[in-house]
This record gives structure tokens, C-alpha cells and sequence, in this order.
């Protein structure tokens, strides 16, 4: 009898809203971004960076559509006090103005190397992490995915599902262990203090992102935003110490 129930509130929650359908291809996006976050692992450490950035901007949009679902129109203002909305709103738009500074400043690192010397080793030592975290990655996906359908279809566990934390705790996990790989075999190939402190940023910037999923709205929204104008902070001082040093 109560499986019933459980099984009526799961498909009335479902299909209340046609906004709620919106909620799966996101997700399908989010997946494709992993893949590309992985793609530039020996590409760019910026653009690596800035595929994070862009993964958690999309987690936000999609909470969005989620808060926007659930919003009864016969309801009354007294119903947005337990919503979240307008931090949703206000941080998506801080995020999309900051990973756009973040591009500007990406070009003009890549001017910058230009006029250097590629370190071949160091890229292929990556490129054989990115090949590793592929099937990593594919099987941490097809673990999510066993595990969400046992807990909604078997359990139904729906209402106390975080979805928004599946799959992408686990990755930013993972990407943290990636990051301090990364830093710790630069070591071999450069001394630069800014360049280890740009690494050394980013590192940070990837585990306040991950901390964020442990916390309710605002504080996540906080430690995000955190994240962001830190590491665009990085880049930038690095670009201008990279600049003066060429100049010199």
C-alpha cells in the first residue's frame, strides 16, 4: 500500500510541470561537458580550468529549472521563502559574466606561450591522464546511473534524492586528485613561481567548488562565486607577471 503511494507521489511530481522535462537534457549537456573538461586536460590547464567553471554554471541553470517547476502560479508570494530563486538568478549571472573575463584572459595567456617553448613531455604525460579518466569516468557515470534507478524505481527514494550532487561530487573527487597530479609533476619541467602559484590557485578554486555541493543554497552559491573570482584573480596576476617578465 505504500509502495503505491510512493509510486502515485513520484509520477504526480514527474509530470506536474512541462518545465520539469527540461531537468533530463541538461543533464545529457552536463555529461558532454565532462567529456570536453577531460578533452583540454592536455590542451590548456586554463581551459581545463574554465570547463569546471562552465560545469557548475550548468548545475545552477539547472537548478533554475527545477526551483521554476515547482513553483505553484495559484500559490502567493508566501511560497518564495522557502525557494531559492533569486540567488539562483543572481549567481548564474555572475558566473556567466565571470567565465567571460575568464576567456578574455585565456587568449591572452595563449599569446603569451606563444613566444615559449612547449614542454612535449609535460603534455604527453597528460594526455595519458586524460585516456585514464575516460573510462574513469564512464564507469563512475554507469555506477550513477545503476544507483538512481534502484533508489526511484525500487526504493522509491525520489524526495530524498540530491540530484544535483549525483555523478558531479564525484567528479569534482576526482579532479581535485587530477589537479594535484598535474601540480606536483610540473615541478619536473618549470620553477616559475608564478606558474606554480597559478597551478597551486586552481587547485583551490576546484575544491571550494567541490565543498559547494556539501552546502545548502546560499552558502554553496558563496563558496561557487568563491571559486570563480579566485581563479580568475590567478590568472590575471599570472598574465600580468608573465607579461613583465617577456618585457624584461
Amino acid at each position: 500500500m505504500s509502495k503505491s503511494n510512493n509510486s502515485n507521489s513520484f509520477k504526480s511530481n514527474l509530470f506536474s510541470s512541462p518545465i520539469s522535462a527540461i531537468y533530463t537534457p541538461f543533464s545529457f549537456i552536463l555529461i558532454y561537458e565532462v567529456y570536453l573538461l577531460v578533452y583540454y586536460i592536455p590542451k590548456s590547464f586554463s581551459n581545463y580550468i574554465i570547463k569546471q567553471y562552465e560545469i557548475i554554471s550548468l548545475i545552477i541553470l539547472r537548478k533554475l529549472f527545477k526551483d521554476l517547476s515547482i513553483i505553484d502560479q495559484n500559490g502567493g508570494w508566501d511560497q518564495f521563502q522557502d525557494f531559492h530563486l533569486p540567488y539562483q538568478l543572481i549567481t548564474s549571472l555572475i558566473l556567466f559574466v565571470v567565465i567571460y573575463l575568464f576567456n578574455i584572459e585565456i587568449k591572452k595567456t595563449i599569446k603569451i606561450n606563444t613566444k615559449g617553448k612547449s614542454i612535449n613531455k609535460f603534455i604527453k604525460f597528460k594526455k595519458i591522464i586524460s585516456s585514464l579518466l575516460y573510462p574513469i569516468l564512464f564507469l563512475l557515470a554507469v555506477h550513477t546511473l545503476i544507483s538512481w534507478f534502484k533508489d526511484v524505481f525500487i526504493n522509491f527514494k525520489i524526495d530524498n534524492l540530491n540530484l544535483d550532487k549525483l555523478f558531479f561530487y564525484e567528479v569534482f573527487s576526482i579532479l581535485i586528485v587530477v589537479d594535484v597530479l598535474l601540480l606536483l609533476i610540473s615541478f619536473f619541467y618549470t620553477d616559475k613561481f608564478h606558474k606554480i602559484f597559478r597551478n597551486s590557485g586552481f587547485i583551490i578554486s576546484t575544491i571550494l567548488i567541490r565543498l559547494s555541493f556539501g552546502f545548502q543554497t546560499p552558502l554553496s552559491n558563496i563558496l561557487i562565486l568563491s571559486a570563480v573570482f579566485f581563479g580568475l584573480l590567478i590568472l590575471i596576476i599570472h598574465n600580468k607577471y608573465e607579461a613583465n617578465l617577456n618585457e624584461s
